[in-house]
Protein backbone atom coordinates (compact mmCIF):
# COMPACT_ATOMS: atom_id res chain seq x y z
CA UNK A 1 0.00 0.00 0.00
CA UNK A 2 0.75 3.68 -0.36
CA UNK A 3 2.44 5.58 2.35
CA UNK A 4 -0.22 7.27 4.08
CA UNK A 5 1.13 10.48 4.56
CA UNK A 6 1.86 10.54 1.10
CA UNK A 7 -2.13 10.36 0.13
CA UNK A 8 -2.46 13.26 2.70
CA UNK A 9 0.38 14.97 2.22
CA UNK A 10 0.82 14.92 -1.31
CA UNK A 11 -2.69 13.90 -3.26
CA UNK A 12 -2.01 15.03 -6.63
CA UNK A 13 1.16 12.81 -6.95
CA UNK A 14 -1.60 9.91 -6.39
CA UNK A 15 -3.88 11.39 -8.24
CA UNK A 16 -1.49 11.93 -11.39
CA UNK A 17 -0.27 8.68 -10.71
CA UNK A 18 -3.81 6.65 -10.91
CA UNK A 19 -4.49 8.72 -13.53
CA UNK A 20 -1.00 7.55 -16.19
CA UNK A 21 -2.69 3.94 -15.17
CA UNK A 22 -6.44 4.74 -16.14
CA UNK A 23 -6.97 4.12 -12.60
CA UNK A 24 -9.87 4.99 -10.13
CA UNK A 25 -8.89 5.64 -6.99
CA UNK A 26 -10.97 6.39 -4.10
CA UNK A 27 -8.80 9.91 -3.31
CA UNK A 28 -11.21 12.33 -1.59
CA UNK A 29 -13.82 9.18 0.08
CA UNK A 30 -9.53 8.07 1.53
CA UNK A 31 -8.63 12.02 2.67
CA UNK A 32 -12.12 12.76 4.44
CA UNK A 33 -12.04 9.70 6.34
CA UNK A 34 -8.37 10.46 7.20
CA UNK A 35 -9.45 14.41 8.40
CA UNK A 36 -12.02 13.11 10.40
CA UNK A 37 -10.21 10.23 11.87
CA UNK A 38 -7.83 13.32 12.74
CA UNK A 39 -10.17 15.33 14.37
CA UNK A 40 -11.27 12.51 16.55
CA UNK A 41 -8.24 11.70 17.74
CA UNK A 42 -7.60 15.31 18.68
CA UNK A 43 -10.92 15.44 19.86
CA UNK A 44 -10.62 12.36 22.41
CA UNK A 45 -6.89 13.56 23.68
CA UNK A 46 -8.69 16.48 24.51
CA UNK A 47 -11.20 14.44 26.65
CA UNK A 48 -8.86 12.32 28.30
CA UNK A 49 -7.17 15.25 29.86
CA UNK A 50 -10.40 16.79 30.55
CA UNK A 51 -10.81 13.46 32.36
CA UNK A 52 -7.98 13.31 33.90
CA UNK A 53 -8.62 16.78 35.82
CA UNK A 54 -11.69 15.61 36.72
CA UNK A 55 -10.33 12.38 38.03
CA UNK A 56 -8.22 15.01 39.97
CA UNK A 57 -10.56 16.90 40.92
CA UNK A 58 -12.74 13.86 42.56
CA UNK A 59 -9.72 12.93 44.59
CA UNK A 60 -9.00 16.10 46.09
CA UNK A 61 -12.65 16.69 46.83
CA UNK A 62 -12.57 13.24 48.91
CA UNK A 63 -9.49 14.06 50.68
CA UNK A 64 -10.96 17.09 51.53
CA UNK A 65 -14.34 15.26 52.90
CA UNK A 66 -16.41 17.74 50.35
CA UNK A 67 -19.15 16.54 48.16
CA UNK A 68 -17.74 14.99 45.00
CA UNK A 69 -20.78 14.17 42.70
CA UNK A 70 -20.64 16.66 40.06
CA UNK A 71 -17.22 15.84 39.41
CA UNK A 72 -17.58 12.55 39.92
CA UNK A 73 -20.80 12.87 37.03
CA UNK A 74 -18.63 14.74 34.98
CA UNK A 75 -16.02 11.82 34.74
CA UNK A 76 -18.38 9.19 34.07
CA UNK A 77 -20.08 11.43 30.94
CA UNK A 78 -16.90 11.84 29.92
CA UNK A 79 -15.62 8.07 29.96
CA UNK A 80 -18.66 7.25 28.31
CA UNK A 81 -17.36 10.19 25.50
CA UNK A 82 -14.13 8.76 24.97
CA UNK A 83 -15.23 5.27 24.41
CA UNK A 84 -17.87 6.52 21.63
CA UNK A 85 -15.09 8.56 20.29
CA UNK A 86 -12.81 5.25 20.42
CA UNK A 87 -15.73 3.43 18.80
CA UNK A 88 -16.09 5.90 15.47
CA UNK A 89 -12.63 5.70 15.69
CA UNK A 90 -11.79 1.91 14.81
CA UNK A 91 -14.86 1.68 12.60
CA UNK A 92 -12.86 4.77 10.69
CA UNK A 93 -9.66 3.21 10.64
CA UNK A 94 -11.17 0.25 9.27
CA UNK A 95 -12.71 1.99 6.56
CA UNK A 96 -9.53 3.50 5.63
CA UNK A 97 -7.70 0.43 6.11
CA UNK A 98 -9.78 -1.06 3.73
CA UNK A 99 -10.02 2.18 1.20
CA UNK A 100 -6.10 2.50 1.28
CA UNK A 101 -5.68 -1.06 -0.33
CA UNK A 102 -7.75 0.04 -3.09
CA UNK A 103 -4.34 2.51 -4.32
CA UNK A 104 -2.09 1.24 -6.37
CA UNK A 105 1.48 1.56 -6.44
CA UNK A 106 3.13 5.20 -7.72
CA UNK A 107 5.24 4.13 -10.99
CA UNK A 108 8.73 4.66 -11.09
CA UNK A 109 9.26 7.85 -13.02
CA UNK A 110 11.29 6.06 -16.19
CA UNK A 111 7.70 4.25 -17.13
CA UNK A 112 7.29 5.23 -20.14
CA UNK A 113 3.05 6.12 -20.68
CA UNK A 114 0.21 4.30 -22.36
CA UNK A 115 -2.43 1.87 -21.84
CA UNK A 116 -1.72 -1.10 -23.91
CA UNK A 117 0.86 -4.05 -25.07
CA UNK A 118 1.44 -1.57 -27.81
CA UNK A 119 2.81 1.62 -25.60
CA UNK A 120 5.46 -0.60 -23.97
CA UNK A 121 9.01 -0.24 -25.37
CA UNK A 122 11.35 -2.49 -26.67
CA UNK A 123 15.01 -2.52 -24.81
CA UNK A 124 16.43 -5.51 -26.40
CA UNK A 125 16.96 -8.71 -28.58
CA UNK A 126 18.64 -11.74 -28.44
CA UNK A 127 18.42 -14.99 -31.19
CA UNK A 128 17.07 -14.51 -34.37
CA UNK A 129 13.69 -16.48 -35.54
CA UNK A 130 14.03 -19.21 -37.77
CA UNK A 131 13.40 -19.24 -41.55
CA UNK A 132 11.25 -21.84 -42.27
CA UNK A 133 11.11 -23.81 -45.21
CA UNK A 134 7.20 -25.15 -44.35
CA UNK A 135 4.26 -23.40 -42.31
CA UNK A 136 5.61 -23.45 -38.65
CA UNK A 137 2.52 -25.28 -36.58
CA UNK A 138 1.06 -24.29 -33.05
CA UNK A 139 2.05 -26.54 -30.06
CA UNK A 140 -1.20 -27.90 -30.01
CA UNK A 141 -0.86 -29.33 -33.47
CA UNK A 142 2.66 -30.83 -32.65
CA UNK A 143 1.32 -31.98 -29.02
CA UNK A 144 -1.10 -33.76 -31.18
CA UNK A 145 1.44 -35.30 -33.37
CA UNK A 146 3.90 -36.33 -30.92
CA UNK A 147 0.98 -37.68 -28.30
CA UNK A 148 2.14 -35.50 -25.70
CA UNK A 149 -0.92 -32.88 -25.01
CA UNK A 150 -4.26 -33.89 -24.08
CA UNK A 151 -7.09 -31.49 -23.51
CA UNK A 152 -10.19 -33.27 -24.16
CA UNK A 153 -9.14 -35.60 -21.34
CA UNK A 154 -8.10 -32.60 -19.18
CA UNK A 155 -11.41 -31.22 -19.63
CA UNK A 156 -13.20 -34.56 -18.94
CA UNK A 157 -11.40 -34.25 -15.69
CA UNK A 158 -11.57 -30.76 -14.46
CA UNK A 159 -12.92 -27.97 -17.41
CA UNK A 160 -11.49 -26.52 -20.43
CA UNK A 161 -8.33 -24.17 -19.36
CA UNK A 162 -6.69 -27.47 -18.26
CA UNK A 163 -4.31 -30.45 -20.16
CA UNK A 164 -2.72 -33.91 -19.54
CA UNK A 165 1.06 -33.99 -20.33
CA UNK A 166 2.07 -37.75 -21.45
CA UNK A 167 4.75 -39.64 -21.19
CA UNK A 168 7.93 -37.25 -23.07
CA UNK A 169 5.62 -34.07 -22.40
CA UNK A 170 5.62 -34.86 -18.89
CA UNK A 171 9.33 -35.75 -18.59
CA UNK A 172 10.13 -32.12 -20.38
CA UNK A 173 7.61 -30.19 -18.10
CA UNK A 174 9.93 -32.36 -15.24
CA UNK A 175 13.13 -31.69 -16.88
CA UNK A 176 12.74 -27.64 -17.32
CA UNK A 177 11.68 -26.94 -13.74
CA UNK A 178 15.14 -28.87 -12.77
CA UNK A 179 16.64 -27.03 -14.94
CA UNK A 180 15.56 -23.72 -13.97
CA UNK A 181 16.01 -24.70 -10.15
CA UNK A 182 19.90 -25.59 -10.94
CA UNK A 183 20.47 -22.32 -12.62
CA UNK A 184 18.99 -20.04 -10.01
CA UNK A 185 20.67 -21.66 -7.01
CA UNK A 186 23.72 -22.49 -8.21
CA UNK A 187 24.53 -19.65 -10.77
CA UNK A 188 22.65 -17.16 -9.13
CA UNK A 189 22.60 -17.68 -5.62
CA UNK A 190 18.69 -17.90 -5.18
CA UNK A 191 17.84 -20.17 -2.09
CA UNK A 192 15.10 -22.89 -3.22
CA UNK A 193 12.26 -23.02 -1.18
CA UNK A 194 9.21 -25.12 -0.94
CA UNK A 195 5.94 -23.22 0.45
CA UNK A 196 2.44 -24.04 0.47
CA UNK A 197 0.23 -23.79 -2.41
CA UNK A 198 -3.27 -23.20 -0.06
CA UNK A 199 -2.37 -19.59 2.03
CA UNK A 200 -4.77 -17.30 3.99
CA UNK A 201 -6.54 -13.95 3.75
CA UNK A 202 -3.93 -11.99 5.23
CA UNK A 203 -0.92 -13.57 3.22
CA UNK A 204 -3.53 -12.42 -0.06
CA UNK A 205 -3.97 -8.82 1.20
CA UNK A 206 -0.10 -8.44 1.92
CA UNK A 207 1.26 -9.16 -1.41
CA UNK A 208 -1.47 -7.15 -2.95
CA UNK A 209 -3.95 -10.03 -4.48
CA UNK A 210 -6.47 -9.11 -2.20
CA UNK A 211 -9.04 -7.61 -2.83
CA UNK A 212 -8.08 -6.27 -6.35
CA UNK A 213 -7.60 -9.74 -7.69
CA UNK A 214 -10.53 -11.88 -5.78
CA UNK A 215 -12.52 -12.97 -9.26
CA UNK A 216 -9.18 -14.22 -10.25
CA UNK A 217 -8.70 -16.46 -7.61
CA UNK A 218 -9.41 -19.98 -6.76
CA UNK A 219 -10.61 -20.62 -2.94
CA UNK A 220 -11.70 -22.77 -0.62
CA UNK A 221 -13.03 -22.89 3.08
CA UNK A 222 -12.01 -24.82 6.12
CA UNK A 223 -14.55 -26.27 7.26
CA UNK A 224 -13.94 -25.23 11.25
CA UNK A 225 -15.16 -22.01 10.52
CA UNK A 226 -15.73 -21.64 7.35
CA UNK A 227 -12.06 -19.59 7.16
CA UNK A 228 -11.11 -18.90 3.39
CA UNK A 229 -7.85 -20.11 2.41
CA UNK A 230 -6.98 -19.39 -1.65
CA UNK A 231 -4.83 -21.40 -4.22
CA UNK A 232 -1.84 -19.45 -5.09
CA UNK A 233 -2.16 -17.72 -8.07
CA UNK A 234 1.77 -17.53 -8.30
CA UNK A 235 4.33 -18.80 -5.91
CA UNK A 236 5.26 -15.08 -5.53
CA UNK A 237 2.48 -14.58 -2.86
CA UNK A 238 3.74 -17.09 -0.33
CA UNK A 239 8.12 -16.26 -0.82
CA UNK A 240 7.07 -12.20 -0.44
CA UNK A 241 4.96 -12.56 2.44
CA UNK A 242 7.64 -15.42 4.03
CA UNK A 243 8.82 -12.90 6.59
CA UNK A 244 5.77 -10.96 7.31
CA UNK A 245 5.62 -9.19 10.26
CA UNK A 246 9.60 -9.57 10.91
CA UNK A 247 12.06 -7.37 11.07
CA UNK A 248 15.81 -8.78 9.53
CA UNK A 249 19.01 -7.54 10.22
CA UNK A 250 20.26 -5.39 7.09
CA UNK A 251 23.72 -7.73 6.79
CA UNK A 252 21.30 -10.59 6.00
CA UNK A 253 20.32 -8.92 2.73
CA UNK A 254 19.69 -9.10 -0.32
CA UNK A 255 18.01 -12.35 0.44
CA UNK A 256 16.93 -14.02 -2.94
CA UNK A 257 14.29 -16.78 -3.10
CA UNK A 258 13.12 -19.69 -6.08
CA UNK A 259 10.18 -21.63 -5.68
CA UNK A 260 8.43 -24.03 -8.31
CA UNK A 261 4.98 -24.78 -7.81
CA UNK A 262 1.74 -24.91 -9.82
CA UNK A 263 0.12 -21.69 -9.91
CA UNK A 264 -4.10 -21.89 -10.20
CA UNK A 265 -5.94 -18.90 -11.62
CA UNK A 266 -9.75 -18.37 -12.89
CA UNK A 267 -8.39 -16.04 -15.69
CA UNK A 268 -11.91 -14.36 -14.93
CA UNK A 269 -10.64 -10.89 -16.98
CA UNK A 270 -9.91 -13.22 -19.99
CA UNK A 271 -12.58 -15.01 -20.99
CA UNK A 272 -12.43 -15.85 -24.96
CA UNK A 273 -8.52 -15.29 -24.67
CA UNK A 274 -5.90 -17.95 -25.83
CA UNK A 275 -8.73 -20.55 -25.79
CA UNK A 276 -6.71 -23.22 -27.86
CA UNK A 277 -3.38 -24.82 -26.13
CA UNK A 278 -1.40 -23.99 -23.39
CA UNK A 279 -1.26 -20.60 -23.15
CA UNK A 280 -3.82 -19.44 -20.59
CA UNK A 281 -4.57 -22.22 -18.66
CA UNK A 282 -5.90 -22.61 -14.63
CA UNK A 283 -3.46 -24.53 -14.06
CA UNK A 284 0.36 -24.48 -14.75
CA UNK A 285 4.09 -24.73 -13.23
CA UNK A 286 6.08 -21.68 -12.40
CA UNK A 287 9.72 -21.29 -11.54
CA UNK A 288 9.56 -17.80 -9.78
CA UNK A 289 11.62 -15.36 -8.33
CA UNK A 290 11.96 -12.92 -5.04
CA UNK A 291 13.84 -10.61 -3.75
CA UNK A 292 13.74 -8.84 -0.47
CA UNK A 293 16.09 -5.81 -0.36
CA UNK A 294 17.26 -2.41 0.85
CA UNK A 295 15.78 0.08 -0.72
CA UNK A 296 18.91 1.84 -2.32
CA UNK A 297 19.39 -1.60 -4.12
CA UNK A 298 16.05 -2.25 -5.91
CA UNK A 299 16.84 -0.84 -8.96
CA UNK A 300 19.92 -2.53 -9.30
CA UNK A 301 18.38 -5.70 -8.47
CA UNK A 302 15.34 -5.60 -10.20
CA UNK A 303 18.29 -5.23 -13.97
CA UNK A 304 19.87 -8.77 -12.27
CA UNK A 305 16.90 -10.29 -11.98
CA UNK A 306 15.75 -9.97 -15.78
CA UNK A 307 19.53 -11.05 -16.77
CA UNK A 308 18.71 -14.33 -14.16
CA UNK A 309 15.19 -14.76 -16.56
CA UNK A 310 16.90 -14.21 -19.91
CA UNK A 311 19.98 -16.53 -18.89
CA UNK A 312 17.13 -19.79 -18.97
CA UNK A 313 15.98 -18.56 -22.21
CA UNK A 314 19.43 -18.00 -23.77
CA UNK A 315 20.22 -21.26 -22.42
CA UNK A 316 17.17 -22.93 -24.16
CA UNK A 317 18.73 -21.19 -27.34
CA UNK A 318 15.06 -19.30 -28.01
CA UNK A 319 14.76 -16.08 -29.31
CA UNK A 320 13.30 -13.18 -27.18
CA UNK A 321 12.79 -9.79 -26.51
CA UNK A 322 13.00 -7.15 -23.59
CA UNK A 323 9.87 -4.81 -23.18
CA UNK A 324 9.65 -1.85 -20.67
CA UNK A 325 6.10 -2.24 -19.70
CA UNK A 326 3.84 1.23 -20.17
CA UNK A 327 2.13 2.66 -17.07
CA UNK A 328 -1.05 1.04 -18.07
CA UNK A 329 0.19 -2.31 -18.40
CA UNK A 330 1.98 -2.17 -15.16
CA UNK A 331 0.70 -4.37 -12.58
CA UNK A 332 -1.21 -2.79 -9.43
CA UNK A 333 2.03 -3.82 -7.02
CA UNK A 334 4.45 -2.87 -9.34
CA UNK A 335 6.15 0.92 -9.76
CA UNK A 336 8.28 -0.23 -12.78
CA UNK A 337 8.20 -3.98 -14.76
CA UNK A 338 9.83 -5.33 -17.83
CA UNK A 339 8.17 -8.56 -19.79
CA UNK A 340 10.37 -11.03 -21.25
CA UNK A 341 8.89 -12.19 -24.70
CA UNK A 342 9.93 -15.52 -26.51
CA UNK A 343 9.18 -15.92 -30.28
CA UNK A 344 6.60 -18.35 -30.83
CA UNK A 345 6.33 -18.78 -34.80
CA UNK A 346 3.24 -21.15 -34.28
CA UNK A 347 1.55 -18.52 -33.59
CA UNK A 348 4.46 -15.91 -35.85
CA UNK A 349 4.85 -13.45 -32.71
CA UNK A 350 6.13 -12.78 -29.34
CA UNK A 351 4.66 -14.14 -26.31
CA UNK A 352 5.23 -12.71 -22.82
CA UNK A 353 7.18 -15.72 -20.58
CA UNK A 354 7.88 -14.02 -17.77
CA UNK A 355 7.41 -10.27 -15.81
CA UNK A 356 10.08 -9.41 -13.39
CA UNK A 357 9.03 -5.91 -11.57
CA UNK A 358 9.94 -3.88 -8.50
CA UNK A 359 7.19 -3.53 -5.97
CA UNK A 360 9.47 -1.39 -3.98
CA UNK A 361 8.03 -0.83 -0.41
CA UNK A 362 4.40 -1.36 -1.64
CA UNK A 363 3.85 -5.17 -0.36
CA UNK A 364 6.13 -4.48 2.41
CA UNK A 365 3.34 -1.94 4.36
CA UNK A 366 0.96 -4.17 3.54
CA UNK A 367 3.05 -7.30 5.11
CA UNK A 368 5.27 -5.59 7.46
CA UNK A 369 8.24 -6.53 5.39
CA UNK A 370 11.18 -4.96 7.74
CA UNK A 371 14.92 -4.35 8.00
CA UNK A 372 16.87 -2.97 10.40
CA UNK A 373 19.63 -0.28 9.33
CA UNK A 374 23.52 -1.01 9.77
CA UNK A 375 22.99 2.29 11.90
CA UNK A 376 19.72 0.81 13.99
CA UNK A 377 17.15 2.36 11.86
CA UNK A 378 13.75 0.02 11.39
CA UNK A 379 12.18 0.98 7.48
CA UNK A 380 10.35 -1.08 5.32
CA UNK A 381 12.11 -3.69 2.95
CA UNK A 382 11.86 -3.64 -0.92
CA UNK A 383 10.25 -6.21 -2.95
CA UNK A 384 11.02 -7.54 -6.20
CA UNK A 385 9.30 -10.57 -7.81
CA UNK A 386 9.64 -11.99 -11.65
CA UNK A 387 8.78 -15.72 -13.26
CA UNK A 388 12.19 -17.57 -14.12
CA UNK A 389 10.56 -18.65 -15.86
CA UNK A 390 6.58 -20.11 -16.96
CA UNK A 391 7.70 -23.79 -17.26
CA UNK A 392 4.50 -24.94 -19.62
CA UNK A 393 5.14 -21.34 -22.41
CA UNK A 394 9.03 -22.77 -22.19
CA UNK A 395 7.49 -25.86 -23.45
CA UNK A 396 5.46 -24.49 -25.73
CA UNK A 397 8.47 -22.39 -27.14
CA UNK A 398 10.59 -25.42 -27.13
CA UNK A 399 8.07 -27.39 -28.96
CA UNK A 400 7.47 -24.56 -31.58
CA UNK A 401 11.21 -23.33 -32.39
CA UNK A 402 12.34 -26.84 -32.67
CA UNK A 403 9.82 -28.39 -34.76
CA UNK A 404 10.88 -30.02 -38.10
CA UNK A 405 9.12 -30.83 -40.86
CA UNK A 406 8.28 -34.40 -40.30
CA UNK A 407 6.79 -33.52 -36.96
CA UNK A 408 9.60 -33.99 -35.02
CA UNK A 409 11.24 -31.75 -32.41
CA UNK A 410 15.08 -30.87 -31.93
CA UNK A 411 15.56 -30.45 -27.88
CA UNK A 412 17.75 -27.59 -26.57
CA UNK A 413 21.26 -29.17 -25.69
CA UNK A 414 21.14 -27.56 -22.34
CA UNK A 415 18.19 -30.11 -21.12
CA UNK A 416 20.20 -33.47 -22.43
CA UNK A 417 21.46 -33.98 -18.66
CA UNK A 418 18.20 -33.95 -17.64
CA UNK A 419 16.65 -36.17 -20.08
CA UNK A 420 19.28 -38.88 -20.16
CA UNK A 421 20.58 -37.51 -23.37
CA UNK A 422 17.16 -37.23 -25.13
CA UNK A 423 17.74 -34.56 -28.26
CA UNK A 424 14.75 -35.29 -30.29
CA UNK A 425 11.48 -36.12 -29.80
CA UNK A 426 9.38 -37.92 -32.78
CA UNK A 427 5.85 -38.30 -33.71
CA UNK A 428 3.58 -41.52 -31.73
Amino acid sequence: MLDPRLIRDQPETVEAGARMRGAQIPLAEYRAADARRRTLVQQADELRARRNRASEAVAQAKRRGEDATAAIAESRQLGQDIQAHDAELRQLESELAALGLRFPNLLHPSVPPGHTDDDNIEVRRWGEPRAWDFVPRPHWELGEILGLLDFERAAKLAKARFAVLWGAGARLERALVQFMLDLHTKEHEYQEVWVPHLVNAETMVGTGQLPKFEDDLFKTAEPEGGRPLYLIPTAEVPLAALHGGEILPADTLPRRYTAYTPCYRREAGAAGADTRGMIRQHQFDKVELVKLVRPETSYDELETMVGDAEAVLRRLELPYRVVLKCAGDTGFTCAKSYDLEVWLPGQDRYREISSCSNCEAFQARRAELRYRSLEGKVDHLHSLNGSGLAVGRTLIAILENGQQADGSVVLPQALAPYLDGLSRLTPA
